[in-house]
Protein backbone atom coordinates (compact mmCIF):
# COMPACT_ATOMS: atom_id res chain seq x y z
CA UNK A 1 0.00 0.00 0.00
CA UNK A 2 1.09 3.55 -0.73
CA UNK A 3 -0.41 6.46 1.13
CA UNK A 4 0.03 10.19 0.50
CA UNK A 5 -0.84 12.60 3.29
CA UNK A 6 -1.45 16.31 2.80
CA UNK A 7 1.14 16.77 0.07
CA UNK A 8 1.70 20.10 -1.63
CA UNK A 9 3.94 20.93 -4.57
CA UNK A 10 4.75 24.26 -6.21
CA UNK A 11 6.96 25.34 -9.11
CA UNK A 12 8.20 28.94 -9.20
CA UNK A 13 5.46 30.06 -6.87
CA UNK A 14 2.71 28.26 -8.79
CA UNK A 15 1.00 25.68 -6.58
CA UNK A 16 0.32 22.55 -8.64
CA UNK A 17 -0.76 20.14 -5.88
CA UNK A 18 -2.90 21.34 -2.98
CA UNK A 19 -3.10 19.32 0.22
CA UNK A 20 -3.71 15.94 -1.46
CA UNK A 21 -4.30 12.83 0.66
CA UNK A 22 -5.07 9.43 -0.86
CA UNK A 23 -4.54 5.71 -0.31
CA UNK A 24 -3.42 3.35 -3.08
CA UNK A 25 -4.22 -0.21 -2.16
CA UNK A 26 -2.19 -3.36 -2.72
CA UNK A 27 -3.53 -5.99 -5.11
CA UNK A 28 -5.74 -3.43 -6.84
CA UNK A 29 -5.48 -1.25 -9.93
CA UNK A 30 -5.35 2.30 -8.57
CA UNK A 31 -5.90 5.00 -11.17
CA UNK A 32 -5.12 8.72 -11.20
CA UNK A 33 -7.31 10.57 -13.68
CA UNK A 34 -7.86 14.20 -14.58
CA UNK A 35 -7.65 16.72 -17.39
CA UNK A 36 -4.34 17.76 -18.92
CA UNK A 37 -2.68 20.21 -16.55
CA UNK A 38 -4.70 19.01 -13.55
CA UNK A 39 -1.57 17.84 -11.71
CA UNK A 40 -1.92 14.06 -12.05
CA UNK A 41 1.53 13.57 -13.63
CA UNK A 42 3.15 15.76 -10.96
CA UNK A 43 1.36 13.70 -8.30
CA UNK A 44 2.76 10.46 -9.70
CA UNK A 45 6.28 11.91 -9.88
CA UNK A 46 5.98 13.06 -6.26
CA UNK A 47 4.90 9.56 -5.22
CA UNK A 48 7.85 7.99 -7.04
CA UNK A 49 10.22 10.54 -5.52
CA UNK A 50 11.25 12.25 -8.74
CA UNK A 51 9.92 15.49 -7.24
CA UNK A 52 10.40 16.48 -3.60
CA UNK A 53 7.12 17.63 -2.06
CA UNK A 54 6.93 21.00 -0.34
CA UNK A 55 5.18 19.43 2.63
CA UNK A 56 3.31 16.27 3.55
CA UNK A 57 4.48 12.67 3.31
CA UNK A 58 4.44 9.70 0.93
CA UNK A 59 4.50 6.33 2.68
CA UNK A 60 5.36 2.98 1.11
CA UNK A 61 3.91 0.49 3.60
CA UNK A 62 4.70 2.93 6.37
CA UNK A 63 8.10 4.07 5.03
CA UNK A 64 8.08 7.80 4.35
CA UNK A 65 10.03 8.52 1.16
CA UNK A 66 10.04 12.26 1.91
CA UNK A 67 12.29 11.65 4.92
CA UNK A 68 14.70 9.31 3.14
CA UNK A 69 18.24 10.08 2.02
CA UNK A 70 19.06 9.52 -1.65
CA UNK A 71 20.73 6.18 -0.90
CA UNK A 72 17.58 4.96 0.86
CA UNK A 73 15.41 6.14 -2.05
CA UNK A 74 17.61 4.20 -4.47
CA UNK A 75 17.13 1.04 -2.42
CA UNK A 76 13.37 1.57 -2.29
CA UNK A 77 13.24 2.00 -6.06
CA UNK A 78 14.47 -1.59 -6.42
CA UNK A 79 11.01 -2.53 -5.19
CA UNK A 80 9.41 -0.37 -7.90
CA UNK A 81 8.55 -1.30 -11.48
CA UNK A 82 7.94 1.34 -14.17
CA UNK A 83 5.87 1.04 -17.33
CA UNK A 84 6.60 4.11 -19.44
CA UNK A 85 4.19 5.75 -21.86
CA UNK A 86 6.18 4.86 -24.99
CA UNK A 87 7.41 1.51 -23.61
CA UNK A 88 10.99 2.94 -23.64
CA UNK A 89 12.60 -0.24 -24.91
CA UNK A 90 16.23 -0.20 -25.99
CA UNK A 91 16.28 -0.25 -29.80
CA UNK A 92 19.69 -1.94 -29.94
CA UNK A 93 18.63 -4.86 -27.71
CA UNK A 94 16.47 -7.87 -28.48
CA UNK A 95 13.22 -8.53 -26.62
CA UNK A 96 14.99 -10.91 -24.25
CA UNK A 97 17.94 -8.57 -23.70
CA UNK A 98 15.56 -5.73 -22.79
CA UNK A 99 14.00 -7.83 -20.04
CA UNK A 100 17.36 -9.13 -18.84
CA UNK A 101 18.78 -5.62 -18.48
CA UNK A 102 17.34 -4.79 -15.00
CA UNK A 103 18.48 -8.18 -13.72
CA UNK A 104 22.01 -7.61 -15.00
CA UNK A 105 22.07 -4.16 -13.37
CA UNK A 106 20.44 -4.83 -10.02
CA UNK A 107 20.16 -8.56 -9.34
CA UNK A 108 22.61 -10.93 -7.67
CA UNK A 109 21.11 -13.92 -9.48
CA UNK A 110 23.36 -16.18 -11.56
CA UNK A 111 23.26 -15.84 -15.36
CA UNK A 112 21.14 -18.99 -15.54
CA UNK A 113 18.69 -17.69 -12.94
CA UNK A 114 18.47 -14.33 -14.72
CA UNK A 115 17.66 -16.05 -17.99
CA UNK A 116 15.02 -18.23 -16.36
CA UNK A 117 13.40 -15.22 -14.68
CA UNK A 118 13.37 -13.14 -17.89
CA UNK A 119 11.83 -15.99 -19.88
CA UNK A 120 9.25 -16.60 -17.16
CA UNK A 121 8.13 -12.95 -17.30
CA UNK A 122 7.96 -12.94 -21.10
CA UNK A 123 5.94 -16.14 -21.06
CA UNK A 124 3.65 -14.69 -18.38
CA UNK A 125 2.74 -11.76 -20.64
CA UNK A 126 1.93 -14.29 -23.37
CA UNK A 127 4.89 -13.77 -25.70
CA UNK A 128 6.16 -16.75 -27.66
CA UNK A 129 9.83 -17.75 -27.55
CA UNK A 130 10.30 -17.06 -31.25
CA UNK A 131 9.79 -13.35 -30.46
CA UNK A 132 12.56 -13.28 -27.83
CA UNK A 133 15.29 -12.77 -30.45
CA UNK A 134 13.47 -10.00 -32.31
CA UNK A 135 14.28 -6.30 -32.03
CA UNK A 136 11.62 -3.82 -30.78
CA UNK A 137 11.28 -2.43 -34.31
CA UNK A 138 10.28 -5.90 -35.52
CA UNK A 139 7.27 -6.32 -33.23
CA UNK A 140 3.90 -4.57 -32.93
CA UNK A 141 3.06 -1.80 -30.48
CA UNK A 142 1.01 -4.21 -28.40
CA UNK A 143 3.90 -6.67 -28.22
CA UNK A 144 6.28 -3.85 -27.28
CA UNK A 145 3.97 -2.98 -24.40
CA UNK A 146 4.00 -6.62 -23.24
CA UNK A 147 7.80 -6.60 -23.30
CA UNK A 148 7.78 -3.40 -21.25
CA UNK A 149 5.42 -5.00 -18.72
CA UNK A 150 7.68 -8.07 -18.49
CA UNK A 151 10.68 -5.81 -17.90
CA UNK A 152 8.80 -3.85 -15.23
CA UNK A 153 7.98 -7.09 -13.39
CA UNK A 154 11.29 -8.91 -13.78
CA UNK A 155 12.69 -7.69 -10.43
CA UNK A 156 9.49 -8.79 -8.67
CA UNK A 157 8.39 -5.29 -7.61
CA UNK A 158 5.98 -4.59 -4.78
CA UNK A 159 4.89 -1.37 -6.50
CA UNK A 160 4.15 -0.76 -10.18
CA UNK A 161 3.71 2.65 -11.83
CA UNK A 162 2.14 2.89 -15.29
CA UNK A 163 2.16 6.16 -17.23
CA UNK A 164 -0.58 6.12 -19.89
CA UNK A 165 -0.04 2.39 -20.61
CA UNK A 166 -2.46 2.40 -23.56
CA UNK A 167 -0.95 5.37 -25.35
CA UNK A 168 -0.73 4.71 -29.09
CA UNK A 169 -2.62 1.40 -28.96
CA UNK A 170 -5.85 0.52 -30.76
CA UNK A 171 -8.97 -0.04 -28.57
CA UNK A 172 -8.85 -3.83 -28.79
CA UNK A 173 -5.16 -4.05 -27.85
CA UNK A 174 -5.73 -1.52 -25.07
CA UNK A 175 -8.31 -3.82 -23.48
CA UNK A 176 -5.87 -6.73 -23.64
CA UNK A 177 -3.15 -4.66 -21.93
CA UNK A 178 -5.62 -3.45 -19.28
CA UNK A 179 -6.65 -7.03 -18.51
CA UNK A 180 -3.02 -8.14 -18.33
CA UNK A 181 -2.03 -5.36 -15.90
CA UNK A 182 -5.08 -6.15 -13.75
CA UNK A 183 -4.34 -9.88 -13.70
CA UNK A 184 -0.68 -9.38 -12.79
CA UNK A 185 -1.60 -6.87 -10.07
CA UNK A 186 -3.87 -9.40 -8.40
CA UNK A 187 -1.65 -12.42 -9.04
CA UNK A 188 1.45 -10.89 -7.45
CA UNK A 189 -0.35 -8.59 -4.96
CA UNK A 190 1.26 -5.46 -6.41
CA UNK A 191 0.31 -1.90 -5.53
CA UNK A 192 -0.31 -0.64 -9.06
CA UNK A 193 -0.81 3.06 -9.82
CA UNK A 194 -1.91 4.02 -13.33
CA UNK A 195 -1.87 7.55 -14.69
CA UNK A 196 -4.51 7.61 -17.43
CA UNK A 197 -7.03 9.68 -19.34
CA UNK A 198 -8.44 6.61 -21.14
CA UNK A 199 -12.04 6.24 -19.98
CA UNK A 200 -12.23 2.72 -21.39
CA UNK A 201 -9.45 1.73 -18.98
CA UNK A 202 -11.14 3.51 -16.10
CA UNK A 203 -14.40 1.66 -16.69
CA UNK A 204 -12.66 -1.64 -17.31
CA UNK A 205 -10.16 -1.92 -14.43
CA UNK A 206 -10.63 1.14 -12.19
CA UNK A 207 -10.90 -0.44 -8.75
CA UNK A 208 -9.66 2.62 -6.85
CA UNK A 209 -9.82 5.91 -8.76
CA UNK A 210 -8.46 9.28 -7.67
CA UNK A 211 -9.78 12.23 -9.67
CA UNK A 212 -7.53 15.30 -9.64
CA UNK A 213 -9.03 18.66 -10.58
CA UNK A 214 -7.00 21.89 -10.55
CA UNK A 215 -4.39 20.35 -8.28
CA UNK A 216 -6.83 19.04 -5.68
CA UNK A 217 -8.26 15.60 -5.03
CA UNK A 218 -11.84 16.16 -6.09
CA UNK A 219 -13.11 12.58 -5.72
CA UNK A 220 -12.04 9.03 -4.87
CA UNK A 221 -13.94 5.81 -5.46
CA UNK A 222 -14.46 2.77 -7.71
CA UNK A 223 -15.64 2.55 -11.32
CA UNK A 224 -19.09 1.52 -10.08
CA UNK A 225 -19.33 4.55 -7.80
CA UNK A 226 -18.59 6.96 -10.65
CA UNK A 227 -22.18 6.63 -11.89
CA UNK A 228 -23.55 7.93 -8.57
CA UNK A 229 -20.80 10.38 -7.65
CA UNK A 230 -22.83 13.62 -7.69
CA UNK A 231 -19.52 15.35 -8.49
CA UNK A 232 -20.07 17.81 -11.33
CA UNK A 233 -16.41 18.10 -12.35
CA UNK A 234 -15.98 14.31 -12.41
CA UNK A 235 -19.14 13.83 -14.48
CA UNK A 236 -18.06 16.51 -16.95
CA UNK A 237 -14.71 14.74 -17.35
CA UNK A 238 -15.80 11.09 -17.48
CA UNK A 239 -19.02 11.56 -19.43
CA UNK A 240 -17.77 14.20 -21.86
CA UNK A 241 -18.34 12.08 -24.97
CA UNK A 242 -21.77 11.27 -26.38
CA UNK A 243 -20.97 7.56 -26.04
CA UNK A 244 -20.35 7.74 -22.30
CA UNK A 245 -23.38 9.98 -21.81
CA UNK A 246 -25.42 7.12 -23.29
CA UNK A 247 -23.57 4.61 -21.10
CA UNK A 248 -24.51 6.61 -18.02
CA UNK A 249 -28.17 6.89 -19.06
CA UNK A 250 -28.30 3.15 -19.73
CA UNK A 251 -26.70 2.42 -16.36
CA UNK A 252 -29.15 4.68 -14.48
CA UNK A 253 -32.10 3.00 -16.17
Amino acid sequence: MIEVKNINKSFDGNQVLKDISARFEGGKTNMIIGQSGSGKTVLMKCIIGLYRVDCGCVEYDGRDITKMRMQEIRLLRREVGMLFQGSALFDSMTVLQNVLFPLEMFSDKTKKEQLERAKFCLNRVNLEEKSFVLMPSEISGGMQKRVAIARALVLQPKYLFCDEPNSGLDPKTSLVIDKLIHELTQEFDITTIINSHDMNSVMEIGENIIFINKGEKAWQGSKEQIFNSQNTELEDFVFASELYKKVKIAHMN
